[in-house]
């Protein structure tokens, strides 16, 4: 489909303003790692598996490294099924993002495990609207996002709680010792295939925003799709955001919400995992905190409702709910001040 809106040569002015908006975007990307990639090792941080430094670390390649094998399927969902290209410039971009970062930042200061995922869409919605009205806004495609806020937890849940089963099944008569070795060389794999997923699904939201940023410049031609330099400055930030850490984070989700041993933490990580990859390739942007967060309560409840502290469950739930009208609120102020400006 054609979108672009410029049939001759770019102006330098707009490149300086493409320029920009996508550093402001790889800097959300940064944030997300702070925030939500903290997600991917708060349990094998609370299980005690890895020191938090070394346990950043492992994270961090294993976000790198899903930009390789697992395609642009959420990336060209951002780019061309929630907004209409038509519409976007580098100030709604601009907007949009500024909405999503500080809403994230806000989280992180706060220990509250948000969605990043849905700050950027809440803020590129709200941006779009500010500037075209409802009209320019997909609703299928924003329908199929807001209910997988609903459908990732609960998958997340479900298998955890399944997984959890099953383990304690097959480990029923190994001694203390031997069980607790085994399921913490699992947490290794089991953390680095969640973190493949958070880097697959997360770092491919930033790619779209700057490929439909690119498209609607004129720069990638009549076509739309994700050029290689994108995809790798996209993992490389969310991978930095990771070796920085989100210490708070880690906390509320590893120690917090329920307490977890090896066997609980490779559950949730595999939970978190296999939800991930699955919607990562069927092109579903989902939130990977939801997925995880629904994925540790899964294996709590499996020794009984009260093993999980409901009360910071729905200080969480309540922060998810607020994420995308905040952001949006924020992206449609911050796009009326820089149309002011630029």
């Amino acid at each position: 489909m054609k979108y672009s809106k410029y049939n001759s040569e770019t102006p330098k002015m707009i490149i300086e303003l493409v320029i920009l908006a996508i550093i402001i975007a790889l800097l959300f990307d940064f944030w997300n790692g702070v925030n939500d990639a903290a997600n991917s090792i708060a349990t094998i941080v609370s299980t005690r598996v890895l020191p938090p430094r070394v346990a950043v670390g492992w994270a961090a390649w294993w976000n790198f490294a899903a930009a390789f094998g697992f395609g642009v399927s959420v990336a060209t969902t951002i780019g061309k099924s929630i907004v209409n290209p038509i519409v976007v410039n580098e100030t709604l971009i601009m907007g949009a993002l500024i909405g999503a970062i500080l809403t994230v930042a806000l989280a992180t200061f706060m220990g509250l495990p948000i969605s990043a995922s849905h700050s950027l869409i809440g803020g590129l919605v709200g941006a779009a609207i500010a500037k075209g009205g409802i009209e320019v806004i997909f609703i299928d495609g924003l329908t199929k996002v807001l209910i997988f806020i609903f459908i990732a937890p609960l998958l997340g849940m479900i298998i955890g709680y399944s997984v959890m089963v099953l383990a304690s099944r097959v480990s029923i008569h190994m001694s203390v010792n031997r069980h607790n070795k085994m399921f913490k060389r699992l947490q290794l794999i089991s953390a680095a295939g969640y973190s493949l997923g958070h880097g697959t699904n997360d770092a491919q939201k930033t790619m779209g925003i700057i490929a439909i940023l690119l498209f609607s410049a004129g720069l990638l031609g009549d076509e739309f799709y994700v050029p290689v330099w994108v995809i790798l400055a996209a993992h490389t930030s969310i991978a930095l955001g990771t070796l920085i850490g989100g210490r708070r984070v880690i906390k509320t989700l590893g120690m917090k919400v329920t307490k977890l041993r090896p066997i609980g933490g490779f559950s949730a990580e595999t939970a978190g995992a296999v939800t991930l990859l699955g919607t990562a390739l069927g092109g579903i942007p989902v939130s990977t905190t939801h997925t995880i967060t629904g994925s540790i309560i899964g294996v709590g409840t499996t020794k009984g409702l009260s093993a999980v502290k409901w009360g910071v469950a729905r200080r969480i739930i309540w922060a998810w709910i607020a994420t995308i009208p905040l952001s949006m609120t924020i992206a449609a102020i911050s796009y009326y001040l820089l149309s002011a400006i630029i």
